[in-house]
């Protein structure tokens, strides 16, 4: 009997070191693709160890609610081995990390089961306190259960206090609500701890992803390691046609997942049960379940808008309560949230004004198309409209294809070079535009802001080059790399890393990598100084310039420092633009300065959730003012979009987006200067 024992104990053993080695040998040709593909390889050394460490420690615990000191020292010993492990071929060291890390999780279980038995008291004299450092892992069980349960118990008043803005009111509704709220709250601590304790591909395979992501973010922020359903999601985000459940989702104010709108024709408008309002409850795909309230954002994006879940059953819960379920079968739809689209904005002095979203690209059997034709065709219904001017809007689109890009740019310019693209030899590929000729000759400003990232970088900074348009808002983020992504094993399609190859840099010789491009036209936004840019990401590949010598003819736009200077005194003197000036500087100081304690009872919780209400009220205030008044949607886009009510719905709602934008108001303010110079 002792030796069945014997055995049976060793078969996990065994199967746990055949994952390793497995785990091992993606790991090994990782490595050896980056050294042999990247833009600027490093060197596999205690720097790289001593990165992916940190890196994925903060991972499994960035909130310290989950490790004890002496499990922090015990893996501490790998930290500057790691380049060893993965040379050697060696990564026996996987069993601690996982060892570890279900330890700490099923300790975690416990901890909050034995806070729910005790009670949860809202009524304590303790505090919560908050630093810009973490504070040390906790030495024992005890102080951990201690700062869970403080955690907790803010959780709980945090959620009563986000009901309503009256205090008193719901001072008198807490003890009807309370015992509810203690559930739910307890329910989602456990349910996500669960979570990662079970995770679909198993403990051992997230330990691994973990480290396969925080490897190859050593190299640059944008060289990644995908699994099979995460490159696929990757793909949708650059196309126009994905495979659809015909839905769009959102996040209401209560985090709860909602049904924001039910595309006509799609597979759940055809169910003729989902309406819109429902809430997802769960989702389900390939025999595994997910409640939404434990299951990780990217699991849920994963599921509803990746194409290697193909199948999926949705549990939705309806207005009146009614709790119903159905089953969906993606089909490919088109994206029309990530199309261009293009309106008319102004009666009298008419200027043209098209989105892009991304530069996306769509291939079939049968033809080729995507952003740069579908801009074509949207200048061409301008042009039909008669107008002055042209903004072309590149905020919040981060990027794509550079193919697409490439073809666009050239669109705008008569001929010439357009980027010269450097690879990890350093040898230079110049691009060109060999097309006589453009779409469009007059008058053009772009707007960017800090997402507007890689492509539109590459076309801001080619329009700026060639004179060809005055840019305004803000500095872009500065992405200036190309990446492919590469089938890490050829016959085993589970595997893949997105790989930084080239590098990009302006026919001048300068480079917007890292510190982006500045628009001739600042305008003030809310938080601008607080995004993550390029250059807050500490593996960035740095700034550089090269020296080149490219002919090409930039235009001296005879209206160009007049429309900037125009634009700047009117920014300066405009009470919205000042009003955002104002708001950043309280949030700077806000974030800027040690947060004091709060006491852990309604009163304390109450004011620190509604700290931020005046500041949100203005910038909601803001956001939802009317800057423009007369906006048409082009006619040949309204014959096609009139008697289908979703693309009717879709088209009000993005002139509603126009409406309440002031840098789109601006944008055509400063064509106005433009046209008022010319034609005096």
């Amino acid at each position: 009997m002792k030796n069945i024992l014997a055995i049976a104990c060793l078969f996990p053993l065994l199967a746990g070191a055949q994952k390793h080695e497995q785990a091992c040998s993606v790991f090994y040709n990782i490595n050896a693709l980056l050294q042999s593909e990247h833009f600027n390889p490093k060197p596999t050394d205690d720097s790289l160890s001593a990165y992916v460490f940190n890196r994925v420690m903060r991972e499994m615990d960035d909130n310290r609610m989950l490790l004890l000191q002496e499990e922090v020292e015990l893996l501490s010993k790998h930290k500057y081995k790691i380049d060893d492990y993965i040379t050697g071929s060696d990564c026996s060291f996987f069993t601690d990390f996982v060892s570890i890390y279900k330890t700490a999780l099923e300790r975690n279980t416990d901890i909050i089961s034995e806070i729910v038995y005790d009670g949860i008291d809202l009524n304590g004299t303790d505090s919560i306190y908050y630093s810009k450092e973490h504070f040390p892992y906790r030495t024992s069980k005890e102080q951990l259960k201690k700062f869970i349960c403080k955690k907790i118990v803010y959780d709980v008043l945090e959620d009563i206090a986000k009901l309503s803005k009256n205090r008193d009111s719901l001072k008198a509704q807490i003890p009807v609500m309370e015992n509810s709220i203690k559930a739910k709250i307890a329910d989602a601590y456990i349910c996500r701890t669960e979570a990662l304790l079970n995770p679909k591909e198993g403990l051992d395979e997230n330990m691994y992803h973990r480290f396969y992501e925080a490897f190859c973010s050593y190299f640059d922020p944008h060289t990644n390691y995908f699994n099979y359903d995460e490159k696929s999601t990757f793909i949708s985000a650059v196309s126009d046609e994905n495979y659809s459940l015909g839905i769009y989702v959102s996040q209401n104010e209560n985090e709860e997942i909602i049904i924001q709108e039910v595309i006509p024709g799609g597979p759940a408008y055809k169910t003729q049960k989902i309406d819109k309002g429902d809430q997802i409850l769960k989702l389900a795909s390939e025999n595994t379940e997910y409640p939404v309230t434990c299951a990780s954002l990217e699991t849920i994006t994963n599921i509803v808008f990746s194409d290697a879940y193909r199948t999926v059953k949705l549990t939705l819960r309806k207005n009146d309560g009614t709790v119903y379920s159905v089953n969906l079968e993606k089909k490919v739809m088109r994206s029309e949230d990530n199309t261009v689209y293009s309106f008319v904005i102004g009666d009298t002095l008419p200027m043209g004004y098209i989105k892009i979203p991304s530069f996306y690209t769509a291939r079939d059997e049968n033809s080729f198309h995507g952003c740069a034709d579908d801009v074509a065709r949207e200048v061409a219904k301008l042009n039909e409209e008669n107008i002055n001017g042209l903004i072309i809007d590149l905020q919040f689109n981060g990027g794509g294809s550079m193919e697409e890009v490439t073809k666009l740019a050239g669109m705008f310019i008569d001929f010439g070079p357009l980027t010269v693209v450097t690879g990890r030899n350093r040898s230079r590929n110049v691009i060109k535009d060999y097309l006589r000729g453009s779409i469009y000759n007059g008058p053009i400003v772009i707007l960017v802001n800090g997402f507007s990232a890689s492509a539109s970088e590459f076309f801001t900074g080619v329009m700026q080059d060639y004179g060809r348009a005055i840019i305004a808002g803000n500095t872009t983020m500065g992405k200036a790399t190309m990446q492919t992504i590469f089938q890490l094993q050829q016959n085993n399609p589970t595997d893949f890393v997105k790989v930084t190859i080239d590098k990009f840099y302006r026919i001048t010789g300068k480079s917007n990598q890292y510190i982006g491009i500045v628009p001739d036209i600042e305008i003030p936004s809310y938080l601008n100084d607080f995004l993550p840019r390029e250059k807050t990401d500490a593996t960035a590949l740095a700034n550089d310039s090269i020296n080149v010598r490219l002919k090409f003819r930039k235009e001296e736009l005879s209206y160009r420092e007049y429309a900037i200077k125009q634009s700047r005194e009117r920014i300066s003197q405009d009470a919205d633009f000042n009003e955002i000036l104002s708001v950043n500087q309280t949030i700077k100081k806000m974030y800027e300065e040690d947060k004091a304690p709060v006491a852990l009872n309604f009163d304390g919780v109450f004011n620190d959730v509604h700290t931020m209400d005046a500041i949100w009220k203005s910038i909601s205030t803001f956001e939802d003012k009317q800057q423009i008044s007369h906006i048409k949607t082009p006619r040949d886009t309204y014959q096609r979009i009139m008697y289908d009510d979703f693309l009717v719905n879709t088209n009000e709602y993005r002139e509603k987006l126009v409406k309440t934008n002031p840098y789109i108001k601006e944008g055509i303010n400063i064509l106005t200067d433009i046209y008022n110079l010319e034609n005096k």
